[in-house]
């Protein structure tokens, strides 16, 4: 017996009962983040919101030598404290470099002793050689914004575990969040403000040295102006749906729905959505994050994950799919740009409880049962052969993954043995330890970033067009992108990734938003920040750029070799890769991952 189910129903049958951590009696005004601090404003800010309150107070004696209110250049590897003095010297000419087609950044720094009313700021045009322009509209920009954090465990290791209480760790306001809707701000006494803009640098311009500036007033009192010159090089950096970089950051649809409180899977949902996935695209993202099964982290983020493929018991027993919300997700990223590979989650889920919709008493069930038992080889053989059949009709077949993460090695051999039985073609992802008993099982294979993939299997699994990268989650102390982490450490990732010889970097939380992200990057289980890169409102994050800054590298790093090679020039491939090798998480924290990257950006700047 078969049964037709419209997307609103199967939609339906799919969303939670009620959105988490809300409550029907919470009222204006006392609306917490899930840590419990009270934001004082309305839930959910999209365009406007305000900044929980700073933690640390200014020192008069720091700002005593200050003198009214200040103006200098920064660095993109510093958050500057709100309430501390940014810089000794003040820097008054910027100068950076980058290939066509390269995004490059800069951090310009405001500090007052007697406060701004009205702080804003322009970017000038600019001109470069023969009349060619950078306009002022290429630049996104933006007042950097403070989130709270917390840090790692007691004794720095790591940041996973259960955090049921948050006086136990350090909480203060750390600068990330870049905001282009904040056009004008006050700037309090003895206060830091910094401004966040970046270039991608057109690839059509003249290569030369472009001249412009950054003007910031307090209302109509001009406070100063600073000098930028970037230098276009010859060199042309691909679109990044071209760059070789495998990027597979984890995406969160269920989040954005709650956030924005729509319904899931409407074009409100999409709406919203689709800023966020075509700034992750323009990262250079491969990888699209399906949910094949009910909650396959067992509800490890604020917004659990749900089945993006609707199970159905009949009456008559037998098994039944719907893959219309599935394709619905697919075919929307695909239209963000985002078309290489589909990782679809899980066969192994955190907590082996299978959930499905059963025809005969209309209601929703759930399974128990393993991998090596009957009822899940049955059960999973029909869902994968269902599966196949709708993949090759669409077209997907070959991009698509079925993905577990963090299994052991036995539970996976005994998973294989259903997807091989179910249909032997299919790809098959992990993303986990080394396990060289399955290693040639698996197409897309993405392990610790303190492992290593011996050197004869790596070279051996690109002859064979397999996938091989690293990732880091909360275990990580160092390198991560937390944060409280260093930012130079996600630019860091990056040329770690070129020095290892692999092809990307995975992380599982691209916009697992918490509760209210944009004021509290705290969470009751991981380090803060360790479930989002970006923020509501498609606003990037300081950490995103550097990481962007990284991926870049890599990528400019594989063309200049592949260059040296042709041309012969053995000297300079031998310097980059000597800079590559010296590359040493066991470095990391004391040699911090800014000075450990001079060299390598040194060179590739040349």
């Amino acid at each position: 017996m078969k049964m037709s189910l419209s997307l609103s129903l199967i939609t339906a049958l799919l969303m939670p009962v009620s959105l988490p951590g809300q409550t029907t009696d919470t009222l204006q005004g006392e609306w917490k983040t899930q840590c419990g601090t009270p934001t004082g404003q309305d839930r959910f800010p999209i365009e406007s919101y305000r900044e929980l309150p700073q933690t640390v107070r200014p020192s008069e004696a720091e700002w005593q030598k200050v003198k009214g209110t200040c103006l200098s250049w920064g660095q993109t590897d510093s958050r500057y404290g709100k309430t501390s003095v940014p810089v000794q010297e003040i820097c008054r000419l910027q100068g950076i470099s980058g290939w066509r087609g390269e995004k490059v950044a800069a951090q310009a720094v405001v500090w007052t002793k007697e406060g701004a009313d009205a702080l804003r700021y322009e970017i000038s045009d600019f001109k470069g050689p023969r009349g060619h322009v950078i306009p002022a509209e290429a630049f996104e920009s933006g007042f950097v914004r403070y989130v709270m954090t917390d840090e790692l465990n007691k004794g720095g290791k790591g940041g996973c575990g259960h955090r049921p209480d948050h006086t136990v760790f350090d909480s203060t306001m750390v600068a990330d969040c870049i905001d282009p809707y904040l056009k004008e701000t006050s700037l309090e006494k003895m206060n830091t403000q910094a401004i966040w803009l970046s270039c991608r640098i057109p690839r059509e311009i003249m290569p030369g040295t472009y001249k412009g500036k950054l003007t910031v007033m307090d209302g109509e009192r001009t406070i100063g102006s600073l000098q930028m010159n970037i230098r276009a090089d010859e060199h042309v950096l691909p679109e990044p749906s071209q760059w070789h970089f495998h990027l597979d950051l984890w995406q969160n649809p269920f989040a954005v729905a709650r956030y924005y409180q729509v319904p899931v899977w409407s074009r409100e949902h999409l709406d919203a959505m689709r800023p966020l996935m075509e700034r992750l695209a323009e990262a250079g993202q491969k990888v699209i994050t399906a949910s094949i099964m009910h909650k396959p982290w067992n509800g490890q983020t604020h917004d659990r994950f749900e089945s993006m493929v609707t199970w159905i018991r009949t009456v008559d027993g037998s098994w039944d799919f719907r893959f219309d919300v599935f394709d619905r997700w697919v075919e929307f990223m695909m239209s963000c740009g985002i078309d290489k590979e589909i990782n679809c989650y899980s066969m192994v889920p955190w907590a082996l409880t299978f959930q499905y919709y059963d025809q005969a008493t209309d209601s929703m069930k759930s399974i128990e049962t393993a991998p090596g038992e009957p009822e899940y080889e049955e059960m999973w053989t029909s869902m994968l052969k269902a599966f196949s059949r709708h993949l090759k009709e669409k077209g997907w077949f070959d991009i698509c993954t079925i993905a577990m993460d963090e299994r052991p090695m036995e539970v996976m051999q005994k998973t294989i043995a259903v997807i091989r039985k179910a249909d032997p073609d299919f790809k098959i992802s992990l993303a986990g330890g080394y396990h060289p008993e399955i290693e040639d099982q698996l197409y897309d294979y993405c392990i610790t970033i303190n492992e290593n993939f011996p050197e004869e299997v790596l070279e051996r699994r690109k002859e064979e067009g397999k996938i091989s990268t690293l990732y880091t989650c909360c275990s990580e102390s160092y390198p991560n992108t937390f944060t409280f982490s260093p930012l130079a450490e996600a630019t860091w990732i990056g040329l770690y990734m070129a020095a290892k010889n692999v092809d990307g970097y995975l992380r599982w939380a691209y916009n697992s938003w918490p509760l209210e992200p944009l004021l509290d990057s705290r969470f009751h289980t991981w380090a803060a920040g360790d479930t989002y890169l970006v923020y509501p409102g498609n606003r990037t994050s300081m950490r995103f750029e550097k990481l962007i800054e990284g991926i870049q590298a890599y990528e400019k790093i594989r063309i200049l070799l592949e260059e040296y090679a042709e041309s012969g020039e053995t000297g300079k491939a031998a310097g980059l890769k000597e800079a590559l090798s010296s590359l040493r998480i066991s470095e990391l924290p004391d040699v911090p991952a800014n000075m450990q990257a001079e060299k390598v950006m040194t060179l590739i700047k040349q």
